[in-house]
């Protein structure tokens, strides 16, 4: 282990670099992770990256699953929900049961069952790449809602279908009425541990004597605890941890405070940073051995079935995407959607064809156990393995790099978006004006004695009148930016001037310029 120490750095300051270029040409990270990867894992003396397939749910799921739920809109899920639950459930379905007749049909030996374990494991998109496409184009607040919820649940969904197949091929049959007790215990048995373990971390963090890094702590634990909790009792781990998070962020003001709840997210993006270039580098790095277990099959041939089943996973994804758009128009006539309005065919293409494979796909093709319960091996393990490789990398490939485009050329209809900059400063307003009402309401005894309230109240007048002292130029950034850097360099100066001088003075100085600094982020 320590002597392939030194690679696994060198592998983490790639990944790093990679990232940093994506950003500067616009692709999407994980395009890049994936393919060097495999270019790397070609190269002669490189050490074979062997993870345990039962620990690759557990370090790598947990955390990005929580993270998530940590930063969707539980409003614009909530409005959403029926498009996303038909994405989420529905759509996954009628890819994995596709996927599951063709493969059954085109390729030798493989049952049904063998075809619902391929096709849970490639039905679910996955949220990460959109998310790193998303970031250089805009889109309508409703994709990007549509599709975070979406890649919230079918996870969930897919990896239930996934489980089930499982067990019809460790059994060798399928007892429906036993399927549908544990599929109901899956999904409510989930969300409700999920949401008790949430609850008693929420009550830790509110009564126990914690600071900002206690709380990051028991944060990192949370989503652990609760996967392995779930897993145990055999009910949906990941359902248990996303209902932990949606819980837990919805109520964040009430348990931590804004020191842990700042810290915190710098954290998380960090370590979901990592875990996720990890991922992809590794669908990469671990083609060759699992071009080399193939067994009775060409690569030629395997090569031409994993083709077959990313063509049937795009087009029943595209038909399903347009299916959901007509029975919403037909279902408004008897039910409240959340807008009756066509959204036309532009909006539906895209949903569509943002169905890239990633993280949960490769974690449970490795997950696959290499033998059965009665010593046999698992049968056709490596081709799902080889097959769910070319899906991610077809999908990454071919979707990831010409979505932009087509969101670019297309020109979708923005008609559920309101203005954002004209809301933001509506809402900055309003909130000024509940200040200064407060103010007035609470401490008016206290204005004529005390100038520092008497200029608090000032400020807030300003920013009522439109005299806002925090919306500033692009021009005076700039001005502010280099006015911020002088002070450290003076301060720098100060510090090596005196030696007598507390550096801890210095120190707290230059965290309150990086607080100014950081501050010009949000106006």
């Amino acid at each position: 282990m320590l002597d392939d120490f030194p690679f696994y750095l060198g592998l983490l300051i790639i990944i790093l670099l990679l990232i940093m270029l994506g950003n500067k040409i616009k692709v999407a990270y994980p395009v890049l992770l994936v393919l060097a990867g495999l270019v790397i894992s070609f190269i002669p003396g490189i050490p074979t990256i062997n993870i345990e397939p039962e620990l690759i749910f557990f370090i790598f799921l947990p955390p990005l699953l929580y993270e998530a739920a940590w930063t969707i809109s539980w409003k614009e899920l909530w409005r959403w929900r029926r498009i996303i639950t038909s994405f989420a459930f529905i759509v996954v379905f009628i890819s994995a049961l596709s996927v599951a007749l063709v493969a059954n049909y085109i390729i030798p030996g493989f049952s049904l069952a063998l075809g619902f374990v391929l096709g849970g494991i490639v039905s679910p998109p996955d949220a990460v790449s959109a998310g790193a496409i998303l970031k250089f184009v805009k889109v309508p607040k409703t994709i990007s809602s549509i599709l975070e919820g979406e890649s919230l649940l079918n996870d969930a969904s897919s990896l239930i279908i996934f489980r089930f197949a499982m067990i019809a091929v460790a059994t060798e049959q399928f007892i429906f009425y036993k399927a549908a007790i544990s599929f109901s215990w899956m999904i409510f048995g989930g969300v409700a541990i999920g949401l008790l373990i949430g609850w008693l971390f929420m009550k830790a963090h509110k009564y126990l004597p914690t600071d900002a890094n206690a709380d990051i702590v028991l944060s990192l634990l949370t989503p652990y605890i609760i996967y392995l909790a779930a897993e145990e009792v055999h009910s949906s781990g990941v359902l248990a941890v996303v209902s932990c998070g949606l819980l837990l962020s919805n109520n964040r003001h009430r348990f931590l405070s804004s020191r842990s709840r700042i810290q915190g997210v710098n954290v998380w993006e960090s370590l979901c940073f990592i875990l996720n270039g990890l991922v992809f580098m590794l669908i990469g790095l671990d083609l060759p051995q699992i071009t080399k277990g193939l067994e009775g099959v060409s690569l030629l041939t395997a090569i031409g079935y994993g083709v077959l089943i990313t063509l049937v996973l795009i087009v029943s994804r595209m038909i399903s995407s347009y299916g959901a758009v007509i029975v919403t128009l037909i279902a408004r006539n008897f039910i409240t959607v959340a807008d009756r309005r066509h959204p036309g065919y532009k909006t539906p293409f895209i949903l569509g064809w943002t169905g890239m494979r990633g993280v949960v796909s490769l974690a449970a093709a490795l997950s696959i156990p290499v033998y059965l319960n009665n010593g046999n091996g698992f049968p056709q393990r490596n081709l799902i393995l080889f097959i769910t490789f070319i899906v991610i990398l077809l999908t990454l490939l071919i979707q990831g790099l010409t979505l932009p485009y087509f969101i670019k050329k297309i020109k979708l209809p923005n008609i559920y978006d309101v203005p954002r900059e004209e809301a933001y400063h509506q809402i900055r307003q309003e909130l000024a004006e509940f200040a200064l009402h407060y103010l007035k309401t609470n401490y008016d005894g206290q204005v004529e004695n005390n100038t520092s309230l008497q200029h608090l109240i000032q400020k807030w007048e300003q920013h009522i009148k439109g005299i806002d002292d925090e919306s500033i130029s692009q021009d005076l950034k700039h001005i502010y930016l280099d006015l911020l850097n002088q002070q450290r360099q003076w301060l720098i100066n100060r510090n090596k001037e005196d030696q007598t001088l507390d550096e801890s003075i210095i120190r707290r100085q230059m965290h309150y310029l990086d607080i100014e600094e950081e501050k010009l982020r949000y106006l």
